[in-house]
């Protein structure tokens, strides 16, 4: 395993001449920040040895180097999902790339629903925790030593100062925001009544269906994570309505630029 990651991540290096310190993977209709990001190099995924190949229409399928609040990054266009028929460990392979590549954070969005009853359509979360509702991990399997340990602490999945900070800014740039907890589910399916109440009950305040297994793998790396979701259906009672992949990209892309406004500040303070 770790030799295919270095073979991937030697290939990207010949590619690109940006030495990235910041990651950054973008959810369901929230690629704008990559407007903000001046572009040196673009690789598609489908060039890439090893790679997967990103199978959601939303979902762009490219790396994308350049720089950002000046910082250099590297940007996951288009994500990939366990309900793609990918693996666990398929779905984080970029970030063990990332880290063979230099970054040192992980900046991460998504789409989800909200199942906080104080929570509305179009709500910005910052994510302070995580609840694994995967079937695995992807850190089953032979240990990847020279990477992180066996039984990696997972006390503060998600870098309380970028957090602070966060909500720092986004007081200072008037963007309400709130700060809770997200389940990852393995989808395609939206939730039932009953999978929403007892992701509520578990302790989530929204659920999506990714994010969860590329923050477990890079605080296996010891590198800090910053998550922010877009809450863009309700599965509150009384509030569970019909909802299609566009409806979440259209509330997605509405709150989009308040989001991009948030991660591109913090990314230059930090």
């Amino acid at each position: 395993m770790l030799e295919t990651i270095k073979e991937t991540a030697a290939f990207i290096q010949a590619k690109t001449s940006i030495q990235p310190t910041i990651g950054i993977i973008l959810g369901t209709g929230l690629g704008g920040l990559v407007k903000e990001i001046e572009i040196v190099d673009e690789i598609p995924y489908e060039t890439i040895p090893n790679f997967p190949v990103s199978t959601v229409e939303s979902h762009s399928g490219k790396l994308i180097f350049g720089r950002l609040g000046g910082k250099n990054v590297v940007s996951m266009q288009g994500r990939f999902h366990y309900y793609e028929g990918y693996d666990l460990q398929q779905v984080t392979f970029p970030v063990r790339v990332m880290k063979l590549l230099g970054i040192e954070r992980l900046f991460v969005s998504n789409a989800s629903g909200g199942v906080n009853p104080d929570f509305e359509v179009g709500e910005i979360m910052i994510m302070n925790d995580h609840i694994n509702l995967f079937p695995g991990n992807p850190l089953i399997g032979k240990n990847i030593d020279e990477l992180g340990p066996r039984f990696p602490d997972m006390s503060d999945p998600y870098d309380e100062s970028m957090i602070q900070m966060a909500k720092t800014i986004a007081e200072e740039m008037s963007i309400k925001v709130s700060v809770g907890c997200y389940a990852g589910l393995t989808g395609p399916t939206l939730e039932t009544p009953s999978e929403y109440k007892y992701v509520r009950v578990i302790g989530a305040d929204a659920v999506g269906m990714s994010t969860v297994p590329e923050v477990i793998v890079a605080r296996h790396m010891s590198i800090p994570c910053f998550a922010i979701s877009i809450i863009t259906d309700l599965g509150v009672p009384g509030k569970i309505k019909k909802v299609s992949v566009q409806d979440v990209i259209e509330v997605a892309s509405r709150q989009e630029p308040k989001m991009t406004q948030i991660m591109k500040e913090l990314i230059s303070r930090i």
